[in-house]
């Protein structure tokens, strides 16, 4: 059985390397399908939305994985609907964690300014595409 895990925090800078405490990332989790820890996701990002340094992401537990870069504009700052007329987009896979690191920094980077934007990094099983949310 699949399980999928929300990781992140609040970090000492958008190197997004440490935390700002110097602790361990929060965990939340674990959820039993993809849909429930993008919920979590979402809710950890809204919290969130006005500090620059918090960053959180989905990990699936078990076996070999790659990292996918998520996201696109949303329909509001709740990041739960994509924007009228358009889906989330994933880029990847990338086979380890500083190449989606790199990959989600130009994004992120790009739409600085678009409040509505926002880019997530995802820890999946390798050969398992996920599912992309409705649009």
């Amino acid at each position: 059985m699949k399980r999928y895990w929300v990781v992140g925090g609040l970090y000492a800078d958008t190197n997004f390397n440490r935390l700002q405490d110097g602790g361990k990332e929060l965990r939340y989790g674990p959820f039993s399908t993809y849909d429930e820890a993008k919920s979590e996701w979402q809710k950890r990002a809204w919290e969130t939305v006005d500090h620059a340094n918090a960053r959180f992401r989905i990990e699936e537990e078990g076996g070999e994985t790659v990292y996918w870069v998520v996201g696109c504009p949303y329909a509001d700052t709740r990041f739960c609907e994509p924007a009228a007329g358009g889906g989330e987009q994933w880029f990847g896979p990338f086979d380890d964690y500083d190449s989606a690191k790199i990959e989600w920094s130009r994004r992120a980077w790009s739409t600085v300014d678009d409040a509505m934007t926002r880019y997530r990094i995802e820890k999946l099983a390798k050969g398992a595409r996920p599912v992309k949310a409705a649009s």
